[in-house]
């Protein structure tokens, strides 16, 4: 899978550009801090996954002074070339289409078009809360297998429901409806985190592999489900779990289990990442989290997604950041790479692209 072109028009400080990317190999996007390099990657990402890997709003994406900002592509994958058009407008949603036609489930065009995206703010994966973990979770799911994202809204709608219940409750025992709602909540919660399992099943042995070719040693990544173990009977599991918190849930007048409170154990050296890895260690297990996932996809679809890392190299002793651009210029399909400075593009680049005040120039022969 490549992009064949991109085009940015009005996004972030981006006015208009275009690129024709080479069809293989590392490309690297150089630039001192500010100049663009992480809009341009942003914008590309745009192209597959229709969202912005940085923030949940449109409004930031937008140009100043802009009602909208436009993310256009052209995909080569094994099934076709995938022209893919997003428009980004300031408020409201965003209005997507696929060979010129309009688009209305934005998994239509996830399940054919795939990009896995690294940035800086990826350390909170291992550094910060279980709420990030969640959502690497989440993002690994929709990249892995698209339709499965329904789960993810399924569920979110039944917690919606049963936390609205317990708060506009005023009589004395317990609502009605609640046995009800705990019903959806075992089956829904159940369908994700089964979904979950097998994220991590599908994430971890390729994660670990690339941090062992890093640091020498294992990245243990284990699913930590809020209610027992993921099996058969996990139903009933959530039922009991609900049955015994039901009076705190009263009383703090929300849901208080489920795959909402999910978490996933990270560990280097038998010793939890989240605490005891030194800054570099979390900064590689978070990169490597998105490598296995590039390479889960990979197994999952039968080529390699389009990979977009944002200044991978800041955090890295020199050692891991040449193993780094190693393996990434090794690894095959369309790999793109912000630096700031030149002093960290790889020989092995196939292109280089100098990023100065959101213009992008290839350089010559490149």
């Amino acid at each position: 899978m490549r992009l064949a072109w991109v085009e940015l028009r009005e996004f972030r400080n981006h006015a208009f550009t275009r690129i024709n990317p080479v069809p293989n190999g590392l490309i690297v996007a150089v630039g001192p801090n500010g100049e663009g390099k992480t809009n341009l990657l942003e914008g590309m990402f745009f192209v597959f996954a229709l969202a912005s890997p940085r923030v949940s709003a449109n409004a930031p994406v937008v140009r100043d002074g802009g009602d909208a900002a436009y993310a256009r592509g052209e995909v080569e994958t094994l099934g076709g070339r995938m022209l893919v058009e997003v428009e980004i407008p300031n408020r409201g949603a965003s209005r997507v289409k696929l060979n010129r036609n309009p688009v209305r489930r934005k998994r239509d065009v996830r399940r054919q078009v795939r990009g896995v995206f690294f940035g800086p703010d990826d350390l909170d994966i291992v550094r910060g809360d279980a709420s990030r973990r969640r959502r690497f979770l989440d993002e690994a799911l929709v990249a892995l297998w698209p339709l499965k994202e329904t789960l993810l809204t399924t569920y979110d709608r039944v917690v919606r429901q049963r936390n609205r219940l317990l708060r506009e409750w005023e009589g004395r025992g317990e609502p009605p409806a609640l046995e009800a709602w705990d019903g959806e909540l075992a089956q829904a919660g159940a369908a994700v985190m089964r979904a979950r399992r097998d994220v991590v099943a599908a994430v971890a042995p390729s994660a670990s592999e690339e941090f062992v070719a890093l640091a020498g040693y294992a990245l243990e990544t284990t699913y930590g489900p809020n209610v027992g173990a993921v099996g058969g009977e996990l139903e009933e599991a959530i039922r009991e779990r609900l049955r015994e918190r039901r009076a705190d849930e009263l009383a703090r007048r929300t849901c208080l289990v489920g795959p909402h409170r999910d978490d996933v154990e990270l560990a280097v050296r038998d010793l939890g990442a989240r605490a005891f890895a030194s800054h570099g260690e979390a900064w590689a297990a978070a990169l490597c989290l998105r490598l296995g996932l590039a390479k889960a996809v990979e197994r999952e679809i039968g080529e390699p997604p389009v990979l977009l890392v944002d200044d991978p190299f800041s955090a890295l002793d020199p050692r891991r950041r040449d193993l780094v651009a190693e393996r990434l210029a090794r690894r095959g399909g369309q790999v793109v790479v912000s630096v700031a400075d030149e002093a960290d593009v790889p020989e092995a680049a196939h292109a280089t692209w100098d990023v100065q005040a959101g213009r992008v120039a290839p350089r010559t022969g490149a």
